[in-house]
């Protein structure tokens, strides 16, 4: 191209090459963004980012104008453990209130709350012996024991205050009495309670063994609840009916320095 006696040729304008690029262009919040995708086995997703986090920060200098996210899974796992440290408490406080208003009593109550952390054992054990690390679909399965546990620990309770209610009534107020009332509504429990744990375990073993789409999830969800139907109804057959004994026995001896007292009243 002349123009004036000016001449100009292409490789004055530009210069052409043939390179390797990224096949195209993403951006986030207006600024240009690289991806990196990491696939994690073996380990449990928080303990694999943190120490990723702190391997990049050593090693990767960030330079002004850049900046390091980490999203995906984890960012969802991060929302959810923030959810949960609400939801939890708040569960485990409404729970307390229900037992406080079924039994109006404050140590009945306490003794449901402090029974729960040990029927959760089961769920643990299990938990290690498959492998599985603690996940969100964990904390769900472990919610869902929690409230099978503590509705075993208040059904034993109930059957052992009615039995320990007729031998009052009678006027038996006796460390005799008790013992025969602990007996006999702990041993009125087990048949119930063993076909409810057969229930449960009949509808949990299945998506244990599963395989299909899903059943990862699944699995984390139920395994909790098939370890913790072990040790549930265990602790409620065995520790409930013992620390009730501790509790009452206390009463039968308050009332013997109080003679004047009615049933009903050693009772509350």
């Amino acid at each position: 191209m002349t123009d004036k006696g000016l001449q100009i040729t292409l490789a004055d304008v530009a210069r052409i090459q043939v390179v390797q690029g990224p096949p195209m262009l993403r951006s986030e919040n207006a600024r240009l963004s690289g991806w990196i995708y990491v696939d994690i086995r073996g380990r449990d997703l928080r303990s694999a980012v943190q120490d990723m986090q702190v391997a990049v920060a050593r090693a990767v200098p960030m330079p002004a104008g850049y900046s390091l996210s980490w999203s995906g899974q984890f960012e969802y796992l991060e929302r959810a453990t923030a959810k949960l440290k609400v939801v939890v408490p708040f569960t485990l406080l409404i729970i307390f209130v229900l037992l406080y208003l079924v039994f109006g009593r404050l140590d009945e109550a306490l003794l449901i709350m402090g029974t729960l952390p040990l029927a959760l054992i089961g769920g643990f054990w299990l938990l290690y012996l498959l492998g599985y690390n603690l996940s969100v679909a964990g904390i769900v399965g472990f919610i869902a024991l929690a409230g099978v546990a503590a509705e075993f620990g208040v059904i034993m309770l109930l059957y052992l205050k009615h039995a320990w209610q007729e031998r009052l009534e009678d006027g038996q107020n006796s460390l005799a009495a008790l013992l025969d009332a602990i007996q006999e509504g702990a041993v009125l429990r087990v048949r119930p309670k063993a076909m409810t744990v057969a229930v449960i375990l009949a509808g949990l073993l299945p998506i244990m063994w599963s395989h299909g789409t899903g059943s990862e999830v699944m699995q984390r969800i139920a395994a909790p609840m098939v370890g913790g139907m072990v040790t549930a109804p265990l602790l409620s057959m065995f520790v409930v009916p013992a620390v009730y004994l501790l509790l009452r026995r206390r009463q039968i001896k308050q009332a013997s320095l109080s003679p004047n007292l009615t049933p009903q009243e050693e009772s509350q």
